[in-house]
């Protein structure tokens, strides 16, 4: 069973929360997969992160990129997974992602969007009844709140 933490956006899309949480997974020693709603969303995040210089400069690559096998992050808007990760990062998905066979996974959701709200919840509850683990986190003026 995985491990599921809902990140709940309240101040910043997920192309500024997720370089912090990315940081964190390398220095971890962690490989990550980060899904992405559409291929233009994908294309969008992969500038983005290339962009990033803080809190760390992230080495990734994206669906099409080369050698995937050796990314430590991969950024696409299917299910592949061809760098091994073990961490998968949703960003603004809301049908029902494939959990299994990863450790960790970061649901971002935008707390603005009454329609993304409404498909956490759905998520929330399908992933609590498989019998994961479950954490809701709440993005705040500085940093995050765990509830639940």
């Amino acid at each position: 069973m995985a491990d599921v933490g809902f990140y709940h956006l309240t101040r910043t899309g997920a192309d500024e929360a997720l370089p912090v949480l990315l940081g964190r997974t390398l220095d971890a020693g962690k490989r990550a997969v980060v899904r992405c709603a559409t291929p233009e969303d994908a294309a969008a995040l992969d500038d983005a992160l290339w962009a990033v210089s803080e809190p760390v400069w992230l080495p990734h690559a994206a669906t099409g990129g080369a050698y995937p096998e050796r990314q430590p992050i991969w950024v696409t808007a299917e299910g592949d997974v061809p760098n091994g990760a073990t961490f998968l990062f949703l960003a603004g998905i809301t049908d029902m992602p494939k959990v299994e066979g990863f450790e960790r996974v970061f649901d971002l959701f935008d707390g603005r969007d009454e329609e993304a709200v409404a498909a956490a919840r759905l998520r929330w509850t399908a992933l609590k009844e498989a019998g994961h683990t479950l954490t809701y986190w709440k993005q705040e003026p500085k940093g995050w709140v765990r509830a639940r």
